[in-house]
């Protein structure tokens, strides 16, 4: 059996992997995490699915308890700025489509013709909430969705049956020490130390640790949270690793901190706005601001990017220092390799468009509970975890190369280019089907990568990428429910815009 499990690197993946492999099997493994001191993090995961609820409640925490601590805050979705023209703007929220008499508003709204209001203001609650900066939760701290309201307990992503209203934003360095906290309280081992090599055994298997100061450290099993430098994965193991810059070639990112003037202004989302070589993202947390600039080093410089940036969201603010963070876009062809496991920056990442980092390490951290090996380290299971955890990361990275695809512009080089790049042979059919209808459940990527045919939709919608015409179905329907249905979402959004306090005063009244 296995009793012993070595993380090494620190940081968000580190932590996370840490305290939820202690909270599933508590004393019966030992858990040792060693991270250097000198290692700085990247902390670009700041934004989250709603899924990632999964994970607090698996440990029992409330999120009274731990999102003050780490300047939390709510994210209803995602608003993309400028991805069709400057100036335009849609939502992709955490809301899956309602329906009426068979087929979703979605298809309702095409079919009814009146596009005076755009598709996502006309089929979602969750835009006019956006809109009115409103948090999700009332002052009493009941949820606005009340029949979703209540811990999930030891639940994972599989048991996800619908969709929560929201995610979260946060600084993830306050996260990895939170869990820090968290973890050393229920016995995580925690060694602060440089790992200067990497011992195999005869077998190519990791056999021990080398530290500087405490010497050799061995387990049954390793977890490589290094980060891009995939230490274990890559360098000590030799795995090769896939990159997707073809597809996805925003390869850098530039970033900030900015201090809100106001306070009160918080937004509950995050705002992706497309710039001359990529796009720029606006996390709102609770005193401040995240932003920052992914970029394809093909089209502009680093200088140039921080120069964009900071006309862009601090102006005259030359005191602020700019973090810039070298991106390995892609994956490894297996991110389990004999007794090593790589979960994190160093098994998979994508640009942070839809918020994938944070979600991926959760992911792979309910694969490795859910395919723990014994000392046999069946191959079988091995085999099996790792393509999870490809298919999750490929479905993602088509996902993302649809956002690039279908947005409605080619004003500079960089967005010419994306019109002209290669695309997977898959995503091509799904577009080619777009034109003629909506997708559903049997036409997206078909393995589970977190995203619904909601979001599909959504993004060709909002993107400019709209069929020209409804299913021929719908024109022998009566449309009288489907009117009602409309009309009832909109009182509601109106219900709830009228009495959810704003985002900012709710969240003032959980922290101290």
């Amino acid at each position: 059996m296995i009793r012993s499990v070595v993380i090494v690197g620190g940081g968000t993946a580190g932590w996370m992997t840490a305290t939820y492999l202690k909270t599933a099997f508590g004393d019966r493994v030992d858990v040792t995490l060693v991270e250097s001191a000198q290692v700085s993090r990247i902390g670009v995961g700041e934004a989250t699915f709603s899924t990632v609820r999964h994970f607090f409640d698996y440990l029992g925490l409330d999120e009274r308890e731990w999102l003050p601590k780490c300047a939390g805050s709510y994210k209803l979705g995602i608003r993309f700025e400028n991805w069709r023209k400057p100036g335009e703007h849609f939502y992709h929220p955490f809301e899956r489509l309602r329906g009426a008499d068979g087929f979703s508003l979605a298809e309702w709204w095409l079919e009814l013709g009146d596009r005076s209001e755009p598709f996502d203001r006309s089929c979602f609650i969750t835009t006019a909430l956006c809109d009115a900066e409103r948090s999700p939760r009332m002052l009493d701290g009941s949820l606005f969705v009340s029949s979703l309201d209540g811990p999930l307990g030891k639940s994972t992503l599989d048991d996800q049956r619908a969709q929560f209203p929201y995610a979260y934003h946060f600084d993830a360095d306050a996260v990895a020490r939170f869990l820090g906290d968290f973890g050393r309280a229920r016995g995580v081992k925690h060694v602060v130390d440089e790992v200067v090599d990497v011992g195999l055994d005869s077998r190519g298997w990791i056999s021990e640790i080398r530290t500087k100061e405490h010497g050799a450290i061995t387990g049954g099993l390793y977890v490589d949270c290094t980060g891009f430098r995939g230490l274990l994965i890559n360098k000590a193991m030799g795995e090769k690793f896939q990159s997707f810059e073809d597809l996805l070639p925003n390869n850098r990112a530039v970033a900030l901190r900015v201090p809100r003037e106001d306070a009160t202004d918080m937004q509950p989302y995050t705002t992706a706005t497309a710039m001359t070589a990529g796009w720029s993202w606006t996390i709102p947390l609770f005193r401040r601001n995240g932003n920052g600039y992914v970029y394809s080093d093909q089209f502009i410089t680093p200088e140039e990017a921080e120069r964009e940036l900071r006309e862009k969201v601090a102006p005259g603010r030359d005191d602020l220092e700019a973090n810039h963070i070298r991106m390995r876009i892609g994956r490894n062809d297996n991110s389990w390799v004999n007794n090593c496991v790589a979960i994190g920056l160093s098994s998979a990442f994508v640009e942070p468009l839809e918020s994938t980092g944070i979600f991926f390490i959760q992911h792979a951290i309910e694969q490795l509970v859910k395919h723990f090996p014994d000392g046999g380290f069946d191959q079988r299971m091995i085999s099996a975890y790792n393509n999870r955890i490809n298919k999750a990361v490929d479905g993602v990275k088509e996902f993302l190369v649809l956002h690039y695809r279908s947005a409605d512009r080619e004003d500079t080089p960089y967005w010419k280019e994306t019109k002209t790049r290669p695309i997977p042979e898959a995503l091509q059919e799904k577009l080619a089907l777009a034109e003629s209808h909506l997708l559903d459940e049997e036409t997206i990527y078909p393995h589970y990568h977190g995203f619904e045919s909601y979001s599909w939709n959504t993004m060709n919608l909002g993107l400019g990428r709209i069929p020209l015409t409804a299913r021929p179905a719908l024109r022998h329907l009566d449309p009288t429910n489907a009117l009602a249905e409309f009309a009832k979402l909109k009182a509601e959004a109106d219900e709830m815009v009228a009495t959810l306090p704003s985002c900012y005063e709710y969240l003032a009244s959980i922290n101290d």
